[in-house]
């Protein structure tokens, strides 16, 4: 009896030893101190690996027991989160680390045709960062002088960092180039390829923003690059600081940059700018058409014509057209300078 009390005493013991050096390991993990990582950032899915890596890159070290610690409860979704890992202790920030998504987000919208410049520039301004940092970290993402990030509409932290918030939109327009080249590509495509695309693209928007016109703007660059004839597009020379400028006769003549289509034959060295989805498939999807030129309309849209011919004619009645709006334009600002006149000796006369 009393042997068999012993082994149970003893048994009891073993067990009760166990659960001593399991609490006190638990313990001993949650004590373990934190890395003092970035307290915002973005989980692009709910991969483990990708959790742990985007933890990492944010400055936490990430143990085994760590990774253990994500699956044990619930893994974290894709999205913003927000922490505080010196208030939680190891155990609980890994374990609960999927409860601690953000509700502070903000919508940012990239226009079609901002450049890098615009794009850093209104980021500073509506999410109260440093615009050079903001350049520092595109610069180093960059593939191309612009064009890297799309135009559309990002969801963003609303206390993202410059890194973290320039890593997101970049990773954010990735994967919808990746959508689009699944969509629309049979191959995939590599980054000369991509240049290439992004370039015709954003020549289109320069040019215009129809939908409709814009698989025909496509077919003209097309049609003259396969006939090995200069593309002689404005837009091209639309380029970094002259993003938004006229072109002259004169910017023409003097500009001497790759980007001169009138002078150089073949697309520019760069895309001009962000791009839309919109003109990436007119890219991809020319209309078929032996169309060489096209000349804007009294109308605000554009004539394409096969012949320099015909071209010419559309010019001519373009310039027709601005001409009697200048006219029409002095007409009304004398009338109005009359009026003042008028009305100046009318007071004079009453005083």
């Amino acid at each position: 009896m009393i042997n068999i009390l012993s082994k149970k005493y003893k048994r009891f013991i073993f067990y009760l030893e166990i659960i001593l050096i399991l609490f006190l390991l638990s313990l001993a993990y949650h004590f373990m101190p934190m890395n003092n990582g970035k307290k915002v950032f973005y989980i692009p899915s709910s991969d483990i690996r990708d959790i742990v890596h985007t933890l990492k890159n944010n400055g936490y070290e990430v143990t085994w027991i760590d990774q253990k610690m994500l699956t044990l409860k619930k893994i974290p979704e894709e999205g913003w989160y927000s922490v505080t890992p010196s208030k939680q202790g190891r155990f609980s920030f890994f374990l609960h680390l999927h409860t601690q998504k953000t509700n502070a987000l903000m919508d940012i919208i990239v226009y079609a045709g901002e450049t890098k410049e615009e794009i850093t520039q209104r980021l500073a301004k509506d999410m109260n960062l440093e615009q050079k940092s903001l350049m520092q970290y595109y610069q180093t993402l960059a593939q191309f002088e612009e064009g890297d990030i799309l135009a559309q509409r990002y969801t963003l932290a609303r206390n993202a960092d410059e890194n973290t918030t320039i890593h997101y939109l970049f990773l954010a327009s990735n994967r919808t180039l990746r959508e689009f080249q699944k969509a629309y590509l049979t191959t995939p495509i590599d980054k000369d390829s991509l240049k290439r695309l992004l370039s015709i693209a954003s020549i289109i928007q320069k040019e215009s923003n129809s939908i409709q016109e814009m698989p025909l703007i496509a077919s003209v660059i097309y049609n003259r690059l396969e006939k090995n004839m200069r593309l002689q597009i404005d837009g091209t020379l639309n380029y970094g600081k002259y993003a938004h400028t006229i072109i002259t006769p004169e910017r023409i003549k003097n500009d001497m940059s790759l980007y001169n289509t009138y002078k150089y034959k073949g697309l520019p060295p760069h895309p001009l700018s962000s791009v839309s989805i919109d003109t990436l498939k007119a890219s991809v999807n020319p209309q078929e058409s032996k169309y060489l030129f096209f000349m804007l309309t009294p109308q605000g849209t554009h004539g394409f014509s096969e012949s320099y011919k015909e071209h010419l004619e559309k010019i001519t009645v373009f310039r027709k057209y601005q001409e009697e709006k200048e006219k029409k334009k002095k007409a009304e600002n004398n009338q109005t300078k009359s009026f003042g006149i008028g009305f100046k000796a009318f007071e004079k006369f009453r005083l």
